[in-house]
C-alpha cells in the first residue's frame, strides 16, 4: 500500500512515536494531520516542513468534542481520511494502594476513551476509503504490569475495543490493527503520572539503551503498509506474551522482579 498523497490522522504527534510518525508519513508524501494538546509545541517541532502536507490542531483526545472537531477539520480540509493513529497516550507509576482514583480515570480517557472518540467521528470516512484504524498500545495491554494498574486497564480496554470492532468491520474492506511497542525512547514515562496526579518528571529507565522513536515508527509504517492484525516489537515482548499464556504464575514473578529493580520502584514499599 503507498501511502502517496493519502490523508493520514496522528493524535498525540508533538514528541516521541507520533513526531515520529508525523515525520515517516510526510516522507512518504501523505498528507498528515496532527492533533495535540500544546499547539506551540506541536508548530515548534514541524516548522521546517511543507504547510500544505500538514495540518495542526490543538485537541485534547479525552474530550469527545476535541476529537470531533479535529476530524470535522481534517474532513473539510482534504475530504477524506485512509487512516487513523491513536497514538496519544499517558501513563503512570504508583500502587494501587497509594493512587488518587482520578489518576486513572484520567488515564482511561485519554488512552481509552480517546480511541473510542476518535474512531467514532472517523469511522464513516474509513469505511468509504477503506481505510485502517490503527491503536499504539503496549506489553502492558497483554500483561498487567505492577504500579501501573491504570495503565495496563487502559491499553487492555483499548485492545478489547479495536479487535471487537476489527472483527465487526471484517468484510468492509476497511482494517483495524494494534501494534505494541516495547520499551521505547519517549516523552510517556516523564510525564507518567503519580499516584497524586502529578507529572513525575523522570524516566527509571536507562533512554539511550531503548528502542528509538523513530526505528519504532518505521515499524508500524510498514505494518500498516501490509495491513498486519498486530504487531509485538520486541523479543522481549513476544515472550511476556507468549509465556504469560503458557505459565502465568512464572511471569508474575518475573514481572514482579523486574520492575523491583526499577530506581526508587513504588514496589519497594511490599519488600519491607
Amino acid at each position: 500500500m503507498s501511502f502517496n498523497d493519502k490523508v493520514i490522522v496522528i493524535t498525540g504527534a508533538s514528541s516521541g512515536i507520533g513526531k515520529a510518525l508525523a515525520i515517516g508519513f510526510l516522507a512518504t508524501g501523505a498528507r498528515v494531520a496532527l492533533c495535540a494538546r500544546n499547539l506551540d509545541k506541536l508548530q515548534e517541532a514541524f516548522v521546517a516542513f511543507d504547510n500544505n502536507k500538514l495540518l495542526l490542531m490543538t485537541a485534547d483526545v479525552s474530550k469527545e468534542a476535541d476529537c470531533k472537531n479535529f476530524v470535522n477539520t481534517v474532513l473539510a480540509k482534504w475530504g477524506n481520511i485512509d487512516a487513523v493513529v491513536n497514538n496519544a497516550g499517558m501513563s503512570m507509576r504508583a500502587l494501587f494502594e497509594e493512587v488518587d482514583l482520578e489518576v486513572i480515570r484520567n488515564l482511561m480517557d485519554i488512552n481509552f476513551w480517546g480511541t473510542v472518540y476518535m474512531c467514532k467521528y472517523a469511522l464513516p470516512a474509513i469505511l468509504k476509503s477503506k481505510g485502517i484504524i490503527v491503536g499504539v498500545s503496549s506489553i502492558a495491554g497483554y500483561r498487567g504490569l505492577p504500579a501501573r494498574t491504570g495503565y495496563s486497564a487502559s491499553k487492555f480496554a483499548m485492545q478489547g475495543f479495536l479487535e471487537s470492532l476489527r472483527t465487526e468491520l471484517l468484510h468492509t474492506g476497511a482494517h483495524v490493527m494494534w501494534v505494541s511497542p516495547g520499551f521505547t525512547a519517549s516523552n510517556i514515562r516523564n510525564t507518567a503520572l503519580s499516584a497524586t496526579g502529578t507529572a513525575q518528571q523522570e524516566t527509571p529507565l536507562a533512554e539511550d539503551k531503548l528502542m528509538s522513536a523513530e526505528e519504532c515508527a518505521e515499524r508500524i509504517i510498514k505494518a500498516m503498509r501490509l495491513r498486519k492484525r498486530t504487531v509485538v516489537m520486541t523479543v522481549q515482548g513476544k515472550l511476556a506474551v507468549w509465556l504469560n499464556k503458557l505459565i502465568p504464575l512464572f511471569v508474575d514473578n518475573q514481572v514482579y522482579n523486574l520492575f523491583l529493580k526499577e530506581p526508587n520502584s513504588p514496589l519497594r514499599k511490599y519488600e519491607k
